[in-house]
């Protein structure tokens, strides 16, 4: 029995009752009743309100989940051990071809490019300010420190 089919039986029970409904007490108890049935129309409303922005908020973590995955390329399978070794200015040989990692002198954030974006053009996402001119290493360095392989 609901909340509500519960305040109604309450109501039925006092309407069908020996006790005086015009008496102060009977005027009290019914009104008390009205009051609970009102509430109990609200609390219904609420649940009901309750359960639809549940779901709601189910279908927007769902999708925010998504997101993540194409935001950060994440695949439980995938194995990201390659990323972890790489050094500051050092590259990655990917799948989809040559990415570098450099560090933005602004801001110190991480940034990954791949061989599509021109360097001239090269912008920190973090703090947007534009990294300016830096030297990609082919392997094929003759003025280098780098030990280049």
């Amino acid at each position: 029995m609901g909340i509500s089919e519960h305040a109604a039986y309450i109501k039925g029970a006092f309407d069908f009752s020996d006790i005086d409904k015009t008496s102060n007490e009977g005027r009290i108890i019914s009104e008390l009743l009205t009051l609970v049935a009102d509430m109990a129309d609200k609390i219904n409303a609420l649940e009901a309100d309750n359960k639809e922005l549940h779901e709601y908020v189910e279908e927007l973590d769902h999708d925010l989940g998504e997101v993540e995955e194409e935001v950060y390329f994440y695949d439980e399978d995938e194995d990201y051990e390659d990323y972890d070794d790489l050094n500051d200015g050092e590259d990655y040989e990917g799948e989809d071809g040559e990415f570098y990692e450099i560090e933005c002198p602004s801001c110190g954030d991480i940034v990954c490019f791949d061989e599509s974006i021109e360097v001239e053009d090269l912008v920190c996402p973090a703090c947007g300010e534009k990294i300016g001119d830096i030297e990609v290493c082919d392997g094929d360095c003759q003025n280098c420190d780098e030990d280049c392989e």
